[in-house]
């Protein structure tokens, strides 16, 4: 879910479907489609509709490629080791730099529930911070709308970037006063007794959206296979939140995320297909200022192209 950096980088192999396709493959390469996706529960309608042979039965032969961080995902398309990919809308926003032909085609999935501020144990507010641990992206924009809502000047905090696996270690050795992340990494916090969890980011109005992403040769190629995909994920997501236990069964068996993780999950997250709209382009906007603000983007990236509005519209006509 994050953009790359220096970091040591966390990467997860490969997790491919149970299920051969039925019908011809869904790339016109040859060979399986490759959907890149993360490894936490954000992620259960791909496991889900994987699992339970959604994606065969709409003739897709598809193969599910684990990333640990977003960015990593994104960087797969553009060298064509995936065709599609799961990924928040400030990591793909900060890619179009590299890879301006990236495609925003729908979102699946919004919350304000999901990113959670954790602060270590004997830090009660924003302005007793000094250090804050940051995975650069969605991570790094969330902990800076937290610190501007709490009045805290920008810089006067000190930032350490890590991956997310680090980030619970970082605060139990005391190297870090909290950290903004998604799940389990909160709850791991909790769990070693080391922080405590003060807020979400719909607390201070902050909002992250997962978009199916892809490039445009691609698209313009398997425009049908595409759609075809969305049609399986319509599905899959309404699948999630009416039954939060199967989804749960499917995340565990592809990613290890323990069943009460990914109930909790599906609470916090709104999963649903949505097209993006004008609204999506003002959200876009916000995070390309924030990356201007810090030097990530130098340059206006073209979201007009780079956002398919009202995309899955069409495909209902």
């Amino acid at each position: 879910m994050t953009l790359a950096s220096a970091a040591v980088v966390l990467t997860i192999s490969t997790g491919a479907c149970s299920r051969p396709a039925t019908q011809t493959t869904a790339d016109s390469a040859g060979g399986p489609l490759r959907i890149a996706v993360g490894i936490d529960a954000s992620y259960a309608p791909f496991f889900v509709a994987d699992q339970e042979g959604m994606f065969a039965d709409a003739g897709l032969d598809v193969e599910l490629v684990q990333f640990g961080r977003g960015g990593e995902a994104v960087d797969a398309l553009a060298t064509g080791q995936v065709q599609l990919a799961g990924s928040s809308d400030t990591t793909t926003i900060a890619q179009l730099r590299q890879n301006p032909s990236l495609r925003a085609m729908y979102s699946y999935e919004v919350s304000g529930d999901y990113l959670k501020v954790v602060l270590r144990n004997g830090v009660d507010s924003a302005a007793d911070i000094r250090k804050m641990g940051i995975v650069p992206g969605l991570s790094q924009i969330s902990t800076d709308r937290y610190l501007q809502a709490n009045g805290v000047p920008a810089g006067s905090v000190e930032t350490v970037s890590a991956t997310p696996t680090d980030m619970p270690a970082l605060l139990d050795r005391g190297d870090i006063d909290g950290y903004v992340l998604w799940e389990p990494w909160p709850a791991t916090a909790l769990a070693q007794g080391s922080g405590h969890i003060t807020a979400v980011t719909g607390d201070f109005d902050w909002f992250y959206h997962h978009w199916a992403i892809t490039t445009e040769p691609w698209l313009d190629q398997n425009e049908g296979t595409a759609r075809a995909v969305a049609r399986v994920l319509v599905d899959a997501t309404a699948r999630v939140e009416s039954d939060p236990r199967t989804a749960a069964a499917a995340t565990r068996t592809a990613v290890n995320v323990a069943d009460d993780q990914t109930v909790t999950a599906v609470d916090e997250i709104n999963f649903s297909v949505e097209n993006l709209t004008d609204k999506s382009i003002e959200t876009a906007q916000s995070i390309v200022d924030f990356y201007k603000k810090i030097g990530v983007l130098s340059e206006q990236p073209d979201l007009a192209s780079a956002m398919l509005l009202d995309w899955y519209q069409e495909e209902n006509k």
